[in-house]
């Protein structure tokens, strides 16, 4: 995929901005780079304090959903909290679930099966409800779609009250976006047009976390659980790939923490399956590690698995469950290799060449895998990318569903809702959206996308943003010290960026089992060296340093601990 290098340039007064801020110059200038430009935006940013955080009663429909709630603990009415089979619903279901049950309440729940009800609420687990005498049913991580099945609730007469961090639906009126609302007796969502609190881009589980936060303070109750919700809150941002930023960072800088240390003996046990007993959890351990393990079990076998997880009693129950949610991450890897084998021989076909949004329909691929492989190929390519599988609705008929991928310029969301008609179903957000229609309109969506599509080649580049130009002789272990300040990393918060041009790569040789990582020494036109260490096309990138002299290099500072011993290296992340 082409690349195109951009080295972000903001003025400022990086040394003052660096003493006002009470940080490094080099600090203030990547702060600046990230949009922070008002103090009180730099204060925030640098105040992770659980203490800083937004009242929670701020947001729209909370206190009211909570008298909801009240009122039904104190009439002794069920309450059914109806999740999703993702990490993020998963985590939201144990929220309120325990939270609920800690107040008081009389609650179940029920977590969809991905390939036997899909995505969120459905008529069949509606009539569920209502035949097992549920009077309520609190939604988490969905629900905000659901506009016919919380219809059928309400004739029932059942009580709904919906909590969900995805778009709110719509339909134009005179160029006018005028949001479609469920019939619910609360609609908790930050996304709600006319919600004035102040950060709208929480997780599910963030969500919920807010609503058992308001329940508690109602009820005048103190909890040690309080903080377990939030380690396990922090714990679905990061698995749901949420933006690091405003309250997420704050959810997740203090959550790691409490994770290193948790008294849930489920994760305990996930966490010593994975090799990680006793090392400092990241960002990435929890997204790319143990998340990974509790959304395998909701793709290949039932989500229940991780909330039992999360529900273990003993010890053993918790290590039997967390042998088996890694087992089938292990399994799932593999067919999601195998997939995206066959995906990107379709997109790299002459068929596919001139569409500039991919969909395409894998009759084998297993339906859970589908958004796993449409980010796969979406990375490979640059563009925005649909798996669709053969699948089954809820009434046992046979359609297309899948998931998509998509890249910043492109709204999948709002591009999906011009052509609304195709669809059974469908919802997400301008970055990843889920969808089912029928097999006889998988032609019609893949060519009415494109005929809309307005993406340029420029567009479709991998856009690889540089914070500064550096020589590789400023990097030493103060400047890494110093850059933690802006930790915790992941989506819309990435590592700071480096570059360094006519560095000659020497020393070089290709490491591990999969030799997908190059270990090297780079020496930049002064003569600084450093250990530099390159994950990727270890082959491809051996290749191309033995035929050139000198190259241009992307990397992130980093220091590596092996045997005792402590040195700096960098870690190449881009070359040309």
């Amino acid at each position: 995929m082409r690349e195109k290098w951009f080295v972000i340039t903001k003025s400022g007064d990086y040394r003052q901005l660096g003493e006002r801020y009470g940080v490094s110059p080099i600090v203030a200038r990547i702060m600046r780079n990230r949009g922070i430009v008002e103090d009180s935006d730099a204060a925030a940013f640098l105040d992770t304090s659980i203490e800083s955080m937004h009242d929670a009663k701020c947001m729209k429909d909370c206190e009211r959903l909570v008298d909801f709630l009240i009122e039904k603990i104190n009439t002794k009415k069920k309450i059914r909290v109806i999740g999703d089979y993702d990490i993020d619903g998963v985590c939201s279901t144990y929220i309120l679930l325990r939270g609920l049950s800690h107040a008081g309440a009389d609650v179940d729940h029920v977590i969809p099966h991905r390939v036997k009800d899909g995505y969120g609420l459905n008529e069949n687990l509606i009539r569920n409800a209502y035949d097992e005498g549920v009077d309520t049913i609190i939604t988490c991580d969905n629900g905000i779609a659901a506009l016919n099945e919380i219809g059928l609730a309400k004739e029932l007469g059942m009580t709904v009250l919906v909590t969900d961090h995805h778009q709110v639906p719509y339909h134009e009126e005179n160029g006018e976006k005028i949001e479609d609302f469920v019939p619910a007796e609360a609609i908790v969502d930050p996304h709600r047009s006319d919600d004035e609190y102040p950060y709208s881009m929480l997780c599910g589980a963030g969500v919920a976390y807010k609503v058992i936060e308001v329940l508690y303070d109602a009820l005048d109750m103190e909890s040690p659980e309080k903080m377990d919700f939030f380690e396990i809150a922090a714990f679905a941002t990061i698995g749901d790939v949420m933006p690091l930023t405003g309250e997420n960072r704050i959810f997740v800088k203090n959550g790691l923490k409490k994770l290193q240390s948790t008294s849930n003996i489920g994760l305990q046990a996930l966490i010593g399956i994975n090799g990680l007993d006793g090392k400092e959890l990241s960002p990435y351990h929890v997204g790319f590690v143990l998340g990974p393990c509790m959304n395998a079990t909701g793709r290949l076998d039932s989500a229940e698995n991780a909330l039992q997880l999360l529900n273990a009693s003993d010890r053993d129950e918790a290590h039997d469950y967390a042998v088996m949610l890694k087992e089938m991450n292990d399994s799932r890897k593999a067919l999601t290799e195998k997939s995206v084998k066959e995906a990107i021989e379709i997109a790299e076909s002459d068929q596919y060449q001139s569409d500039r949004v991919l969909v395409i329909l894998l009759e084998e691929c297993h339906e859970s895998i589908a958004g796993i492989v449409a980010g796969k190929v979406r990375e490979r390519t640059g563009k925005p990318t649909f798996i669709l599988t053969r699948g089954q609705l809820s009434d046992g008929s046979e359609c297309a569903k899948g998931s998509g991928r998509s890249i910043e310029e492109y709204n999948m969301h709002d591009e999906m809702t011009r052509i609304s008609d195709v669809f059974l179903k469908f919802g997400g957000h301008a970055m990843a959206a889920g969808l089912s229609l029928s097999l006889d309109k998988v032609d019609e969506f893949r060519q009415r996308l494109n005929e809309n599509c307005n993406l340029t080649e420029d567009d479709l580049a991998l856009k690889v943003h540089i914070d500064m130009v550096m020589p590789l002789g400023y990097v030493n272990f103060a400047l890494v010290d110093e850059l933690k300040v802006l930790e915790p990393f992941g989506t819309a918060n990435e590592k700071p960026l480096f570059a360094a041009k006519d560095v000659y790569i020497h020393d070089g040789k290709i490491l591990g089992a999969n030799r997908n990582v190059y270990k090297c020494i780079a020496e930049d036109s002064s003569g600084a060296m450093i250990d530099a260490i390159y994950f990727g096309d270890a082959e491809g990138f051996s290749e191309y340093v033995a035929s050139h002299e000198k190259i241009a290099i992307t990397y992130c500072p980093d220091v590596n601990v092996f045997r005792g011993n402590t040195t700096l290296q960098i870690n190449i992340k881009n070359y040309q």
